[in-house]
């Protein structure tokens, strides 16, 4: 994950803007972490689905004030992270904690490294079970915080048919989740009980549209992102990227578009497409 998808995923968390996003209308806040969570400020699980690259993660925040130690368990009980403040931190003390898990590959890529992991949807569900995941935390004097979050399997589709014509964005509502599970392979899952909803079914709180240079890691063009989250019932769905931002961008800059369908549940599933060029002079390259 790049570092400005951090930042957006964090965004997401928190429910403010990051890079140059902008949140239109009631409906694109609605998905965000819980608030309060008991004693802590917030708390959230959610799962995050690439459909383009084909890859699943866990990702998960926790807010509390002056704390020297946190950990949260899974709906099983089980003790699946935790965290200690040591040596100046201890003094200065933890608040907020944001993590996530490897992304492995859902699906067999037959680009990708023979030895790398693969984890179905099916696998990954099993592993991350929907329900309760209990927040806990220690402060110097052992005083103790407690608060707890929800994790849905409710996954929304990935959007389709991403496109970009130089100055507006557009996309369709999706049906699948890309290379991680097909139409079919998702119909399985419900009938199966894997799945509690098919994607295509799963509302749309809010749309995440992102323009991003698509430059070599070290190229401070790769930080003029432009981003924005629109309400899931935008129509058209569309957005026209600001002229200033484009004159911003030096010219031949090659660009991707991301789109991302976040759930109720601020489950999370993104597209992608890749080369397009803006202010195209000599023609763009691709970043290595």
């Amino acid at each position: 994950m790049t570092d400005s998808l951090k930042k957006r995923v964090l965004a997401r968390f928190q429910g403010i803007a990051a890079a140059a996003v902008l949140v239109l209308g009631a409906a694109a806040t609605a998905a965000r972490a819980t608030e309060p969570c008991g004693d802590f400020g917030e708390c959230k699980t959610l799962i995050e689905i690439n459909a383009t690259d084909g890859d699943i993660g866990f990702h998960f925040l926790m807010d509390g004030d002056d704390l020297i130690s946190a950990w949260f368990n899974d709906p099983t009980g089980a003790r699946v992270f935790r965290d200690f403040a040591r040596g100046p931190l201890r003094e200065q003390k933890l608040t907020e904690t944001f993590a996530e898990s490897a992304e492995p590959l859902c699906w067999d890529d037959p680009e990708a490294d023979p030895d790398e992991e693969i984890v179905t949807l099916e696998e990954f569900l099993e592993r991350w079970a929907a329900g309760t995941y209990r927040f806990r935390g220690q402060g110097e004097d052992g005083e103790k915080s407690k608060g707890e979050t929800e994790l849905s399997h409710a996954l929304p589709a990935a959007p389709a048919d991403v496109g970009f014509d130089g100055g507006v964005i557009s996309w369709d509502a999706g049906d699948d989740l890309g290379n991680c599970a097909s139409f079919a392979e998702l119909n399985d899952l419900v009938a199966g009980g894997v799945l509690p909803v098919h994607p295509e079914d799963v509302p749309v709180a809010a749309w995440e549209v992102v323009l991003e240079p698509d430059v070599e890691d070290g190229d401070p063009t790769g930080d003029l992102v432009f981003s924005i989250r629109l309400p899931g019932d935008v129509a058209p769905r569309a957005v026209t990227v600001p002229a200033d931002y484009l004159a911003s961008l030096p010219d031949d800059t090659p660009v991707k578009v991301e789109v991302g369908a976040i759930g109720l549940d601020d489950n999370a599933t993104f597209s992608e497409e890749d080369g397009f060029c803006v202010n195209e002079v000599e023609g763009c390259e691709e970043a290595e």
